[in-house]
């Protein structure tokens, strides 16, 4: 796989989780910058035990050694990755994965921050995505956080697209 191909493969990946927030409108939030970020155990509590379900794929958040692993079927080619994630600072979740396809492998390491104001919990890709509401204050139904869900929503297809992915190899 050229390298061309891998960062090709892994910002295809990694847009789909970025698209999970735009919806929720990329407007300005005055003062965002300098609300409180999310504690590291809010952080844990709210992505550990957890899948994010994506446009096109999951991602699910293990406890047990804070393994990682997602599906995706980004524009109809199928994907998994397989990592760990962590909490680098307070309010930063990350993760970092080896993303294979039916045309090679790619790592990858996605960030989002996550600050508080008042009820409200606000997210963003990192490095330079831009802030939109994760929670509102009371939470709505079309609040991204809805699309944690507890479980894992993941190990099933995964399997499955592995098996896809290793064919013709």
């Amino acid at each position: 796989m050229s390298t061309v191909q891998k960062v090709l493969l892994a910002a295809a990946l990694a847009g789909s989780m970025a698209t999970a927030g735009s919806a929720a409108g990329t407007r300005e939030h005055a003062g965002i910058e300098t609300s409180k970020p999310l504690s590291n155990a809010e952080i844990y509590k709210l992505y550990g035990k957890n899948s994010w379900i994506w446009k096109a794929g999951a991602g699910y958040f293990a406890v047990k050694a804070r393994s990682f692993t997602a599906w995706s079927r980004e524009n109809g080619a199928v994907s998994y990755g397989i990592g760990r994630w962590f909490i680098t600072t307070p309010g930063k979740l990350c993760f970092n994965a080896d993303w294979h396809a039916k045309n090679g492998m790619a790592a990858a390491t996605t960030c989002f921050s996550h600050r508080k104001m008042g009820g409200l919990i606000y997210q963003k890709r990192e490095p330079d995505g831009k802030w939109y509401i994760f929670r509102n204050a009371p939470s709505q139904t079309t609040d991204v956080i809805a699309k944690l869900r507890h479980g894992d929503y993941v190990s099933s297809r995964l399997r499955r697209i592995e098996a896809i992915v290793g064919q013709d190899k």
